[in-house]
């Protein structure tokens, strides 16, 4: 049986008089690629912001499970007690520091993990300075992982987009989680950029041993890289199981997908 990392039960979302989420249960194991998908409107992004603080739930359950730790109930935490227990995310859209460097926006990325002060930083004590240090290895040698390190000088704005992608998924790493929540990671990507995208999903999880939660349209990518999936449609969960279990279910294929998923 393999632990579990992330665990939602009877997640419920109001706004107002609109039920976004509706009671939905979703849990990540140590070593899976989980995809959730769904048509627009199904509830998918505002299920990604309750888990990650954005918004507090109406109601349900939230629990991250560190490897080897008891589990931590996460609901009412503020998005960056989130990140600091070990749930990193990307957005739908691109929210780099376009006028930062690529080396920098990585660098902001370890600020959770890292102990220096104001007054440190003014100071400039050994310790903030040898932190300093520490933090430009580590993000330089992220981006080497992640092909971006002749980037490293660039102003993120002019970066190619899939790279800027790229960038963004090496900032959300950099706050070293154990599990890495990823929107609609391939959003406007051409073939080739989903391909590379495709590759460097499967690589982290196998390399760097995290865990991967992602939201995607892109059914190709979905059934190529998921161990498993999650569908939902108007705020609720109708279907979960393997990416071929998916494929053949009839609910599936007559709310979203189509003959799209034999792509």
């Amino acid at each position: 049986m393999m632990e579990r990392l992330l665990d939602v039960k009877s997640l419920t979302m109001d706004f107002g008089g609109l039920r976004a989420v509706d009671q939905v249960n979703l849990d990540v194991c140590q070593g899976e690629i989980v995809a959730l998908i769904g048509p627009n409107g199904a509830g998918k992004t505002t299920f990604f912001n309750c888990i990650t603080g954005i918004y507090a739930p109406s109601d349900g359950e939230i629990s991250v499970i560190p490897p080897g730790k008891k589990p931590i109930r996460i609901n009412g935490f503020k998005p960056h007690k989130i990140t600091q227990a070990g749930m990193a995310r990307t957005f739908q859209n691109i929210r780099l520091f376009p006028n930062m460097t690529v080396l920098e926006n990585v660098m902001l990325g370890r600020h959770c993990r890292t102990t220096s002060k104001i007054l440190g930083a003014i100071l400039r004590g050994s310790h903030t300075r040898r932190e300093e240090e520490e933090t430009v290895d580590f993000s330089y040698h992220l981006l080497e992982k992640m092909g971006l390190e002749k980037y490293a000088n660039e102003f993120a704005k002019n970066l190619p987009y899939g790279a800027q992608r790229r960038l963004e998924i090496a900032r959300a790493m950099a706050t070293e989680p154990f599990l890495l929540l990823l929107d609609e990671p391939a959003a406007g990507m051409n073939p080739q950029e989903t391909k590379e995208l495709d590759d460097l999903i499967t690589k982290i999880k196998n390399e760097e041993g995290i865990s991967i939660l992602l939201i995607e349209h892109d059914m190709k990518l979905v059934m190529n890289i998921s161990d498993r999936i999650f569908v939902m449609e108007y705020g609720r969960e109708i279907a979960k199981g393997t990416p071929l279990e998916i494929r053949e279910n009839p609910k599936v294929i007559e709310a979203y997908l189509g003959e799209e998923v034999h792509a």
